[in-house]
């Protein structure tokens, strides 16, 4: 059973489902989402609000 077989992955996956429960990880999945809606919502923003100066050229 090597570090990437399928064996291990499933191993891990239970013990991980054992110590934090489903509502947990869902929750956590939930929260990283919102995380990253949010980074890509300032980028968005600080793209709109960064503009080159008049007489730059």
């Amino acid at each position: 059973m090597g570090f990437g077989s399928i064996g291990h992955w499933v191993l891990v996956l239970v013990i991980v489902m054992l110590l934090f429960g489903t509502g947990k990880i869902s929750g956590l999945m939930g929260d990283v989402a919102k995380g990253i809606k949010a980074f890509k919502k300032g980028m968005k923003d600080d793209d709109n609000s960064v503009s080159p100066p008049a007489g730059s050229v």
